[in-house]
């Protein structure tokens, strides 16, 4: 070993070497290392096999293995270390991928949350779903959280409501994802299938008279349920209202409304309301419709702080606040507009851009409703001049508050 050698050794275990010599150094000690590990093999292997057999050749009186026998070995050699140069190279090549993949996860979900974040992105997307299924779905709400995930995906998932008597009954759930912005079918997962396949609501006729079918059995099924009972009822009525005329019929009654159908110009077949499009009783705010009180800073560190406020929806009246209603409704549609390929994801929505021309040049006229209280109360609707139909939806027992 030269001194200059040695003293770049000395150099490296101090640390002063300079770093381009630091790693010509390295490759040299891992080639050294290689070298001794493959000499250490080389003994080894021999003291195994012991003395050679085979043709011997005199030289200076010493015997020398045939030529045979060490090309054997020097072959043996070289397929060991082509082997384990293989398994190397896979293992290295497993462990780049194995933190390619993490690298992109972790990106991945960094992409997410700030795509989704920005804007209130996913806000508006949970709000267009929640919209879709409220104007589509006669008494079906649902309520969605979202959760961002890694590669581009937001889930959205709530249970699916009715609302029946005094409470609202879970009757199935919602699942819908989007990557980056980009919405898969919504899946509507029904306890029972009948939920899903909705009720018949009848237009009324050009003379105004109800077009339609007989309702009788249905009147005969509310009749035989008991009177501790209370029930979902699907009306179809005499002609069109506005939404202060059907909420001033409604009012005397013990009856609690929940849902609007109103007349789109669309989705009307033989006197039955194919694809009914409607509004729930209860209005659906928007971000923009809240008001919001005054904000309040709560310092929570040196450089950090956290504020809070709390928004009001507008008011309205029990039986009244039509055209706020009505307004509500078409505001809904043009949001449903602008997302239109999102809520037609999420539902089948019939003629959207024609039933807001429609609406907005004719106003909103209502053909039916969804109410829902005690049975004996709904029986009372069959001396009602205003009702055409009735359809008997969901019974629950009795869990009502007078």
């Amino acid at each position: 070993m030269s001194e200059e050698f040695k003293e770049k050794l000395r150099r490296y275990s101090e640390g002063t070497l300079p770093e381009e010599e630091h790693e010509e150094l390295e490759s040299e000690l891992a080639k050294l290392e290689a070298y001794q590990l493959y000499l250490e093999e080389q003994m080894e292997r021999e003291e195994q096999d012991g003395p050679a057999t085979g043709s011997w050749t005199k030289t200076d009186g010493q015997g020398s293995a045939a030529p045979g026998l060490k090309k054997a070995k020097k072959k043996r050699r070289e397929k060991s270390i082509i082997r384990r140069g293989k398994w190397k190279a896979r293992i290295s090549n497993t462990l780049t991928v194995f933190s390619m993949f993490l690298l992109f996860t972790v990106i991945s979900s960094i992409i997410t949350a700030v795509f989704y974040s920005t804007g209130e992105r996913g806000d508006t997307y949970r709000d267009v779903v929640e919209s879709a299924v409220a104007v589509t779905r006669p008494n079906t709400t649902v309520r969605l959280s979202s959760a961002a995930h890694y590669f581009f995906r937001l889930e959205l998932s709530g249970n699916l409501l009715k609302q029946v008597g005094g409470e609202s009954i879970q009757v199935g759930s919602y699942t819908q994802d989007l990557h980056l912005g980009l919405a898969n079918i919504g899946k509507f997962n029904w306890m029972d299938e009948r939920n899903g396949s909705g009720k018949v609501f009848y237009y009324p006729s050009a003379e105004g008279t109800a077009g339609g079918g007989d309702d009788n059995n249905q009147w005969k099924r509310l009749a035989k349920l008991p009177e501790g009972t209370v029930a979902e009822a699907y009306l179809s009525l005499g002609h069109l209202y506005t939404t202060d005329e059907l909420l001033k019929q409604l009012e005397p009654l013990n009856l609690q409304p929940v849902w609007f159908g109103a007349d789109t110009g669309t989705g009307i077949r033989d006197d039955v309301v194919i694809y009914p499009l409607g509004f729930p009783y209860q209005p659906m705010w928007h971000a923009d419709d809240m008001k919001k009180s005054a904000v309040t800073k709560e310092k929570t560190g040196w450089f950090s702080s956290t504020s809070s406020y709390s928004s009001v929806s507008p008011s309205i009246e029990a039986y009244g606040s039509g055209a706020v209603r009505d307004a509500n409704f078409i505001k809904t549609l043009k949001l449903l507009q602008q997302h239109q390929t999102l809520a037609g994801r999420a539902v089948y929505i019939n003629q959207l851009d024609a039933s807001v021309a429609y609406l907005e040049q004719n106003g909103v006229k209502l053909y039916g409703a969804v109410v829902t209280g005690p049975v004996k109360e709904l029986l009372k609707l069959r001396e009602a001049s205003w009702v055409s139909h009735l359809q008997v939806g969901e019974v629950r027992l009795w869990n009502w508050t007078e």
